[in-house]
């Protein structure tokens, strides 16, 4: 039996790649003239729906090379703000999380990054490291001392991720999507030490920010002495963050924690996902209520470009995206 299809035995080989077949021909269809895509199809072309398509539609190819994907890759470099880091959407004159799926989409597509990808990744890079979240400043933490509800949340300020706005407060998936940024890329030396300080202080903020009884939620873990649930996206982003970090005992009850919740999840994009990163764990999937060939290939992409490119990715038998890590290593051999 396929690895990738071992979770529902009664499901063939034949129909999962069918089904990739098809979501990657209507995200070929999808793609507008600019060379992006839209959340939807139809609609406007933003960054984020286009690294999803992106990443599906190059994954194990040479990326670049095929007409399509170097269209894409040229949007994604004319949204690139002169500050390195890139928008949400058009019209916006400041960068975000995205910066850091950007780097990454384009890090991967083709072996090595031409020279001027390269330059872009570079930039988006030190961007991130530049971008320090307001919350964990000292002039916030004496405010927080002044506070009459002390235990409103409950986590430490000693640590700093990174926000889905610049210089606003840290949170679990833009920090978990700036630590695959830099496992990603290649920065050159003269950022090298920069993004080891700040992936040292972001992996800290992740296990700092992990629910009680394992998994991640947007970043709340307990709030007025009340455990914060867990949720199967946010702990998916920062499982994969974490893949080449240290072993940890938490990293481990996170990952028990969703091997758990899989077989109740009931969404197409957070099954998709956790899939994909068990996977990436060497982890053997669980019976599930739902697989992805419940949906087809247009329902998918009606939920978003995103589903549909998560879903194609998950199906992939020759995903090159995440790349094993140490950690699936080393849980493949336990």
């Amino acid at each position: 039996m396929d690895s990738i299809t071992a979770p529902n035995s009664s499901q063939s080989t034949a129909g999962f790649a069918a089904l990739r077949e098809g979501l990657l021909g209507l995200l070929q269809s999808a793609q507008n003239a600019d060379g992006g895509w839209a959340f939807h199809t139809g609609g406007q072309s933003r960054v984020e729906p286009t690294c999803w398509a992106v990443r599906a539609l190059a994954d194990g190819k040479s990326g670049s090379a095929e007409p399509g994907i170097a269209r894409a890759i040229d949007f994604l470099k004319s949204k690139q703000l002169d500050d390195g880091s890139w928008p949400a959407n058009d019209g916006m004159q400041a960068g975000g999380w995205i910066t850091s799926l950007t780097c990454s989409v384009l890090a991967g597509c083709g072996e090595v990054p031409t020279p001027e990808i390269q330059k872009a990744i570079e930039a988006g890079l030190q961007w991130l490291c530049d971008d320090y979240p307001r919350d964990s400043s000292g002039w916030q933490k004496f405010l927080k001392k002044l506070q009459s509800k002390k235990n409103l949340v409950e986590q430490s300020d000693e640590f700093r991720g990174w926000g889905w706005t610049p210089r606003t407060s840290s949170w679990v998936e833009p920090t978990s999507f700036a630590l695959m940024a830099f496992a990603d890329t290649k920065p050159g030396a003269q950022l090298a030490k920069a993004v080891a300080e700040r992936r040292t202080m972001a992996v800290g903020l992740l296990y700092d920010r992990m629910c009680p009884r394992g998994g991640w939620n947007c970043g709340n873990p307990r709030v007025y002495g009340v455990d914060g649930d867990p949720l199967v996206l946010p702990t998916c982003w920062a499982l994969l963050a974490l893949r080449d970090a240290p072993e940890n005992s938490q990293r481990a009850l996170a990952l028990k924690w969703l091997r758990e919740e899989f077989g109740n999840i009931q969404s197409a994009g957070s099954l998709a996902m956790a899939r994909i990163t068990l996977e990436s764990y060497g982890v053997a999937l669980p019976e599930s209520r739902r697989s992805q060939v419940d949906w087809p290939a247009s329902d998918l992409l009606e939920q978003g470009t995103h589903v549909a490119a998560w879903t194609a990715l998950a199906l992939n038998p020759t995903r090159s995206w995440p790349e094993v890590s140490r950690a699936a290593e080393t849980q493949a051999a336990s």
